[in-house]
């Protein structure tokens, strides 16, 4: 299994495990239909929510088709706010983002800080040649997140999902490794 040391911390949060602790919190907002609005599937039930958390939990990341699915935490205020994952996809070098988040931690960068460090993760830690983030083209504030992180915006798939009753236009946004190279090495440092 490629080294992955948890938790990772980063200015305001901490990216760990789940643990079973955390399955009430989970469940309130993915059981949101808000939440599941731009997610595959509907709101979750607390089954499927006590399934899904289990498998973040017990997360094995050794191939193609694995993913590290981390609990965001604030590092000022113990308990989940959301979760960040790294999916390693087929072909060399491939993977793909994702985030989701509580309503009431949504708005104050929380998802970008935490894609911003899985980004890390993958470029430095487990050396992906290219991380993409695939999004419903209505979700505009994570793609407001992407370009945040510098992503560029790569395709636009015109209804490319039927889900939900309604066609889907995916939107791809994605960073090569030397992307992220530049972006650390021009970025102003801090004093």
């Amino acid at each position: 299994m490629p080294d992955i040391r948890l938790p990772i911390r980063t200015g305001r949060l901490i990216l760990r495990r789940f643990e079973a602790g955390d399955l009430d919190a989970f469940h309130a907002y993915h059981s949101l239909p808000a939440t599941a609005r731009f997610l595959p599937g509907p709101a979750k039930s607390y089954t499927q929510c006590m399934e899904r958390v289990g498998n973040y939990a017990n997360f094995v990341f050794e191939k193609e088709g694995d993913w590290v699915a981390l609990a965001i935490e604030a590092a000022d205020s113990p308990g989940l706010i959301g979760e960040v994952v790294l999916k390693w996809l087929p072909g060399f070098g491939q993977a793909e983002v994702g985030w989701s988040l509580a309503p009431g931690a949504r708005g104050h960068g929380y998802a970008t800080e935490a894609a911003e460090a899985m980004l890390k993760l993958g470029f430095e830690g487990l050396s992906f040649h290219r991380i993409d983030a695939k999004l419903d083209a209505l979700n505009t504030a994570s793609a407001a997140i992407c370009e945040r992180l510098g992503m560029r915006l790569e395709g636009r798939h015109v209804d490319k999902w039927r889900y939900k009753g309604e066609w889907a236009t995916e939107v791809v946004y994605a960073m090569l490794s030397t992307e992220w190279a530049a972006r650390r090495r021009d970025r102003p440092r801090a004093s």
